[in-house]
């Protein structure tokens, strides 16, 4: 299971939390702007926009999980188990099958204005990568500094939602997700106020009581409240550094540690990576489970009018800086 989320100060930010039992390898992945994209159902895409995203590249392509490309524009997918669902391919339709459907958009798309004109002639084709990898059950949010959507294949049919929070998890659909933000309206950075009775002298005892009944656990329901309680809380400086500590805070609320969510036969879903992207530079930092080092990679330092993908191994072993 999966949290994202967007945050804005001088630059727009746009990340993502992988929580899973294992990895399949992914890599911080550039595909530079003349890498040609081959679709299952559409021309190729030989020219496009750069994108710097999280990838498992399988035969030289990338399955990205979450990218930005470079005029600003992020996108990531999370699971959308047992909700999901993609149809067969349409004559009327531009047919894009699921795992295709993050370099469709940040190929051709600068701005969710933009999505938004794209997605009218979308179909969701159930198209698998090979008969090795089935099909994901995913929904998305696609971000740009302006503003935020979650887009759901139903059976029902495709989804677009406007999504103020910024944030999004897993289970239930969106519109169930952002409804169950009323029951919390009442949260609070600030110390409560007694509104129990004016008859009883009740006072606060501690810091922080303003957020009582947030959700702690680590359920999709609640991990959505509780990110976008602090995100649309969070207050931090304009500069980079400042700005990218409270990126990974913010997504810290929503950190799993191993042997809190057991998945029977000895595995356990952890935050496997954590990832901030500076969607206005380009730079892509991330995390791992056992490396809350910050590591970087700016798509801006490779060459983007190659053609061969461009790849960085994750820095998956702790890295700690000794002070004597």
């Amino acid at each position: 299971m999966c949290t994202a989320a967007t945050y804005l100060t001088k630059d727009f930010y746009f990340g993502r939390t992988l929580d899973y039992d294992c990895s399949y390898g992914e890599e911080v992945t550039i595909t530079p702007r003349s890498y040609v994209f081959q679709f299952r159902h559409m021309r190729a895409m030989e020219s496009h926009y750069a994108i710097i995203g999280m990838a498992h590249v399988a035969m030289d392509y990338p399955l990205y999980y979450e990218g930005v490309n470079e005029m600003g524009l992020g996108m990531a997918g999370l699971n959308f188990v047992g909700n999901a669902y993609y149809g067969a391919a349409s004559p009327d339709k531009d047919n894009v099958a699921q795992f295709e459907l993050i370099p469709w958009i940040l190929g051709q798309c600068a701005t969710v204005r933009e999505v938004r004109m794209l997605l009218h002639r979308l179909n969701l084709v159930n198209t698998p990568f090979s008969s090795q990898m089935p099909l994901a059950q995913l929904h998305w949010i696609i971000a740009d500094r302006q503003e935020a959507i979650t887009l759901e294949a139903v059976r029902e049919g495709l989804k677009v939602y406007d999504n103020p929070a910024g944030v999004l998890t897993n289970n239930p659909p969106f519109p169930e997700q952002m409804f169950q933000l009323n029951n919390y309206m009442h949260l609070s950075p600030k110390d409560p106020v007694n509104h129990f009775s004016d008859k009883l002298p009740l006072k606060t005892y501690a810091r922080g009581m303003g957020a009582l009944g947030l959700p702690g656990d680590l359920s999709s329901q609640s991990r959505f409240v509780r990110a976008a309680f602090v995100k649309m809380n969070s207050l931090s400086g304009a500069l980079e550094s400042e700005s990218v500590s409270q990126f990974f805070h913010i997504l810290g609320a929503v950190d799993q540690q191993r042997g809190c969510c057991a998945l029977g036969e000895g595995k356990y879903e952890v935050t496997i990576y954590t990832s901030c992207c500076n969607a206005d530079k380009g730079i892509y930092y991330y995390t791992t489970y056992e490396n809350h080092q910050i590591s970087g990679v700016d798509m801006h330092r490779e060459n983007l009018e190659g053609k061969e993908l461009i790849r960085y191994p994750l820095i998956m072993g702790q890295q700690i800086r000794m002070q004597n």
